[in-house]
């Protein structure tokens, strides 16, 4: 019989490329992964991985076992999530967050999350949006926080606050715009001028979707690999860029000289959300930590509006 650490170590091999790799991945040693994938072969009757001199390559039969050990671990870490998280927000959490929210969101959610749940072991992961996806939908983690619109796979999603964006540069920048006889719209941003997250961030897709652009370097500077660089550009006199409104006070602080303005209505704007697997069934620690969550996002945004209005 095939057993659980089989399929794991036959998916590090076949997603590292290389046995040496593999066996660091799962922490054992080179002769005793390699021993394992023989005696996979063996139960099955066939080669699974064609070793060549530098790395490997997976069989149409390896390839086969591939798809369904990942299904299969997938359900088992899914069962063992549901057994973890069956009586609340206790045990062990697995909890993924993008970048352009996590250092806005999370000290202040965090407090609230261990003050509701003392007994609650939290481990929190942050990654780009399409890496959390995927990691949410094969039981890596059991939930993460977007920002939508985003294509989530499935994924069921819990809205918890809308943030709404601000454009945002120098103090002279944004005062000539503010002399005009009415505010600029996305849509009236010249793309000469936007900064912008490289890519892979959802941040800089939304905004450019929201401006009507698309993304190329030859349109728009996409470069800057954390909102805090583009606030600190852009308050120096280097173009204009989006901020989402929890970031408003933690940029502000960090960078005094910038400056900010509302865009008019309907402001542009995205869906901070909690999202699961739907195979994951809908307990109190879901519901509980999305209303932790929005509450934090809340207070955060009553504090931007109370700055930006000053």
């Amino acid at each position: 019989m095939l057993t659980l650490k089989q399929l794991r170590y036959f998916v590090a091999l076949a997603e590292t490329g290389s046995f040496s790799a593999a066996a660091d991945r799962v922490h054992v040693t080179q002769p005793a992964l390699s021993q394992q994938i023989k005696d996979m072969e063996a139960r099955l009757g066939t080669e699974l991985v064609e070793r060549l001199p530098r790395d490997i390559r997976l069989t149409r039969a390896g390839q086969v076992v591939l798809d369904r050990a990942r299904e299969i671990l997938a359900l088992t870490r899914n069962l063992e999530a549901e057994i973890r998280l069956s009586k609340g927000l206790t045990g062990r959490l697995t909890l993924g967050v993008i970048p352009t929210i996590a250092p806005y969101l999370l000290p202040r959610a965090l407090t609230r999350i261990k003050a509701a749940a003392l007994d609650l072991d939290l481990r929190v992961r942050e990654a780009q949006t399409a890496e959390l996806i995927s990691d949410v939908a094969r039981g890596r983690l059991d939930a993460a926080i977007i920002a939508l619109p985003y294509e989530t796979g499935g994924l069921m999603t819990e809205p918890l606050f809308t943030d709404r964006f601000l454009l945002a540069g120098s103090q002279s920048r944004i005062a000539t715009l503010n002399e005009n006889s009415a505010p600029p719209r996305p849509t009236d941003l010249s793309p000469d001028g936007l900064l912008l997250l490289d890519e892979g961030h959802c941040l800089a897709d939304q905004a450019l979707e929201v401006c009507g652009l698309k993304r190329t370097r030859q349109t728009v500077d996409l470069g800057a690999s954390s909102l805090s660089t583009l606030c600190g550009l852009v308050a120096q006199g280097f173009g204009l860029t989006f901020v989402p409104e929890i970031a408003l006070c933690s940029e502000m602080a960090s960078s005094p000289e910038m400056a900010i303005m509302r865009f008019p209505d309907p402001e542009p704007e995205r869906v901070i959300a909690l999202v699961r697997r739907r195979s994951t069934e809908e307990k109190t620690w879901f519901t509980d930590l999305a209303a932790l969550l929005a509450e934090a996002g809340r207070e955060l945004l009553c504090e931007a509006q109370t700055r930006g209005a000053a």
